[in-house]
């Protein structure tokens, strides 16, 4: 006659959970009817969930009948593995809360030039908020053009960018975050600095050509001038607008001190820059990434 195969608990799942919670409360009320109160279920209730336990276990947990409720020796090992169990799950439940209370680690994020005279200020109060959130958290900023920013981020070397939104590259998500006015403007000492406003003659003066992308409608701005320097931030053509032999397109805020103290003047309007933040689409999850992307997020969207 071959011998019954016991049962093997393989796995431990919610359910088997929920009838461990039952068993406990019986042996801590010390019988089915004193745990009926505590449960809330009837006590044929708590008779079928414990005969379920013990089938699945293969094994009797408790004695019950006239004699009185006793644990057999079997369901005083699983009480004592059920105690270890819960206190593994309230150890793991500490963990992830600490986490979230306690954040560590390292942001790098990578920023285009001159952005910091923004007035809208989201990146830093950004990086504040994260720092109230997580005093231990190190923050890496890299200032580079934005092709290099857009790779940094796809290859994993930065968490999030922050670029002029000029295209859209598959493998990376965008968050909106400012918008930024351009005029064309000219440094005391060019001709047109203190000259009548005849924009038709605009067009006879070099101008200063950024090396870095820009939008097709941009690009046909700058072809309207003879191009007669190039610079790869805009701080590059701050420097030359200075000299007083070029024109060029700066964003407002960044050119307003300079206005205000009566070295720069601007001729017309020229164009609007969206800048957004980028995050690899692929990315992992990254608690300190996360935090710091909610605090980007308008009022509406992250509450």
């Amino acid at each position: 006659m071959t011998e019954a195969k016991q049962p093997v608990l393989n796995q431990v799942s919610d359910f088997e959970l929920k009838l461990l919670k039952v068993f406990r409360t019986v042996a801590a009320c010390g019988g089915f009817s004193a745990a009926e109160v505590s449960l809330g279920i009837s006590r044929a209730a708590i008779s079928m969930q414990m005969a379920d336990l013990e089938s699945r276990l293969g094994f009797k947990l408790c004695q019950r009948g006239r004699a009185g409720f006793a644990l057999t020796d079997e369901g005083r090992r699983v009480l004592e593995a059920s105690d270890r169990l819960v206190g593994a799950l309230d150890h793991f439940k500490a963990e992830i809360n600490d986490l979230h209370q306690h954040l560590r680690g390292t942001l790098a994020i990578g920023i285009t030039d001159n952005l910091v005279s923004h007035p809208g200020m989201k990146i830093t109060h950004g990086l504040a908020a994260l720092k109230a959130r997580g005093p231990e958290v190190k923050i890496n900023i890299h200032m580079q053009p934005s092709d290099d920013i857009e790779i940094g981020v796809l290859d994993g070397r930065l968490n999030i960018g922050v670029v002029p939104r000029v295209r859209e590259l598959p493998g990376l998500d965008y968050l909106p975050l400012y918008e930024e006015s351009s005029h064309l403007y000219c440094a005391s000492g060019h001709p047109l600095f203190t000259a009548d406003e005849e924009s038709g003659k605009l067009t006879d003066y070099e101008v200063v050509v950024p090396s870095f992308a820009q939008p097709a409608e941009v690009q046909a701005l700058y072809r309207r001038h003879p191009q007669g320097a190039r610079a790869n931030d805009r701080e590059g053509i701050m420097f030359l607008l200075l000299t007083g032999c070029y024109l060029g397109y700066l964003p407002d805020h960044y050119a307003r001190p300079w206005v205000e103290r009566g070295r720069l003047r601007a001729l017309q309007p020229g164009f609007t820059t969206h800048f957004c933040a980028i995050t690899a689409r692929s990315r992992r999850a990254n608690l300190v990434l996360d935090t710091f992307l909610e605090t980007l997020l308008p009022p509406s969207s992250s509450g």
